[in-house]
Parts: structure tokens; sequence; C-alpha cells
């Protein structure tokens, strides 16, 4: 193979269409433009136009707030993680991460990290290093003989 015999894919390109070049081309006299008007013509911006009645876009009310700052937290539930003890994928006498539960299969992206929720029952005694916890998925961890180490927890008031 020399450089004179490479060549494109038959069909991966396509030639530009020439409008406005007579009759017999197809594409002539109004150049699939239509008819006359302002979207004959050049640099015409009526996307969301209505003629004059207020746009859809403008009619609709503004509906909530986005929090810029916001956090999303992988949501956890106590049942999920003895399910993943009991199945052999998660090491219950090693402390429970992030990215212990992305190994097991549990979560399965970082986020902004993990809040373990109180539905479900744990047996095991587990010790954890997460993000957040509800009251009573601590109140559920502790009765069993685990702990809580929470990463992101604000410090205490007058400290």
């Amino acid at each position: 193979m020399k450089l004179n015999d490479i060549r494109d894919n038959p069909g991966s390109s396509k030639e530009r269409t020439r409008v406005g070049r007579g009759i017999g081309s197809g594409k002539g006299k109004q150049s699939g433009r239509g008819g006359k008007g302002q979207t004959a013509r050049s640099g015409v911006r009526i996307k969301g136009f209505e003629g004059g009645q207020m746009p859809l876009h403008r009619r609709l009310p503004k509906r909530g707030f986005n929090a810029p700052f916001s956090t999303d937290y992988n949501e956890v539930n106590l049942g999920r993680v003895q399910q993943a003890i009991e199945a052999g994928k998660l090491d219950g006498a090693k402390t429970v991460t992030l990215e212990a539960l992305i190994a097991a299969g549990v979560c399965s992206k970082a986020r902004d990290g993990v809040k373990l929720l109180g539905s479900g029952e744990l047996k095991a005694k587990v010790a954890f290093e997460v993000a957040a916890a509800s009251k009573s998925a601590i109140a559920a961890i502790e009765k069993a003989g685990g702990s809580v180490k929470l990463l992101n927890a604000a410090p205490a008031e007058g400290a």
C-alpha cells in the first residue's frame, strides 16, 4: 500500500447539496426554503416564537428551587449491608467505608458519600465510617454492638 492508494470508505462522506443552481438540480429557484417571507431570508431566529402570542416557555410558571451546593448521598439501608455480609461480599470485621461498599456492589458509584438508613435488621457487629447516618440507623448499629464514625460531622456549637 502506498500513500496515493489511501481512500475513504465508500459512503463515509457525502457531497454537500449546492442549492440555487437551476431547476434540473432539484434544489433550484427557492432552494428548498418554501415561499416568500421571513423564513425565506437569512438570519432567522424564531425557534420559540408563536406569532406574538406569549410563548409556552414564558406562559408556564417557574417551579421549585435547585440548591447549588446540595449533597447527593448513596442511601444504604442496614438490611442491605447485612445481606452483603451474609453473602461474604463485605467483611464485617473490617471498618465499612464507601470504598468497601462499592467493592461489595452495595453502591454503584461514589457520589458525595454514604448515608446509612435504619430500614432492615443488622445482626453483625460492624464499625462504619460514613458521611451521614439517620438516628434510627445509629441506634440499630450501636444495639448490635457496632460503632459509627461520621466523616462530615459538623463541629458542636461553642467548641
